[in-house]
């Protein structure tokens, strides 16, 4: 009866609800950093500019340029756009042929290119013009610096804005678990005491408290993982683009940030509030 007590009172199931709630919160804030810098990421990297190609190369000049443009570390992914793809692709747009008003083709043949995240910034962009312009018959390098420059900024406030908030829900979940096996424990402090008077050692006395906190974290950490996962799939399942936004390894991290943290932080809350009344004489236990 008494092992069934330790591990499946009421008081016990409590503690794993209350904890559940807090790792839950926990869990959703570093779910949300880390897609914020998922989407962040992903915006950049959608961020495109054409490199406008001369007349003068050959469709062999332009593919072995892409070929080499694509091995570049700054590049994502390159896209040929023919002169007749651009004349198509503006007369979908303006709901007339551009070409019968001037008698030809005002297009030139071009290469969208798509930078990696790191590279998507005005002053990345700026050496990257350059070197470009020095590799083949580019007439002009055509990219939104507005733009790239918004995008930066906004997700440099809101990276800022998700920092203090994960702070500010950190210290409140630690405070929350802290309080929530405080008072586990001080339900037992006559139990702790009574331990000590019959003999036996602090190490022995921590044991079963240890444990039962070992099994709350984990208990508490498996139904919140099992909660943020689910939430996740039905966000994907709502929307299939935030496939890159939520990506395994995004729920990965916040599996892992949930278990470590919930684990880690109920043993070293039922440690120091053990030893707090392990050091406290009988007649201050009346006084609490």
């Amino acid at each position: 009866m008494q092992k069934k007590r330790s591990f499946f009172d009421m008081q016990f199931v409590t503690s794993c609800i209350s904890t559940t709630m807090v790792l839950l919160l926990l869990g959703m804030v570093v779910f949300f950093v880390k897609s914020a810098d998922n989407l962040s990421v992903y915006v950049r990297e959608n961020i495109s500019f054409s490199a406008l190609l001369s007349d003068d190369m050959t469709e062999r000049d332009i593919q072995a340029f892409q070929k080499e443009l694509d091995a570049m570390p700054y590049v994502k992914q390159t896209e040929y756009i023919s002169k007749e793809q651009a004349l198509r692709e503006e007369t979908e747009a303006m709901g007339t042929n551009p070409a019968e008003f001037v008698g030809h083709n005002p297009f030139t043949a071009s290469l969208e290119i798509r930078l990696n995240s790191a590279y998507a910034n005005t002053d990345s962009v700026m050496w990257i013009e350059k070197d470009i312009l020095s590799r083949a018959k580019v007439i002009e390098i055509v990219y939104p610096e507005g733009l790239i420059d918004a995008v930066n900024n906004n997700v440099r406030k809101i990276s800022l804005v998700l920092l203090a908030i994960a702070t500010l829900l950190t210290v409140i979940s630690f405070s929350l678990i802290n309080n929530t096996i405080r008072l586990t424990i001080y339900a037992d402090r006559f139990l702790i005491h009574t331990m000590k008077l019959v003999g036996a050692g602090w190490g022995l006395i921590r044991r079963p408290f240890l444990l039962r906190n070992l099994s709350v974290g984990i208990i508490s950490a498996l139904c919140a993982n099992g909660l943020l996962i689910g939430g996740g799939y039905w966000l994907v399942r709502y929307e299939p683009d935030l496939v890159h936004i939520i990506t395994p390894n995004t729920m990965l991290l916040v599996m892992g940030a949930v278990f470590i943290f919930g684990v880690s932080i109920t043993l070293l809350c039922a440690y120091f509030s053990i030893n707090r009344y392990l050091r406290m004489k009988a007649s201050t236990l009346y006084e609490l």
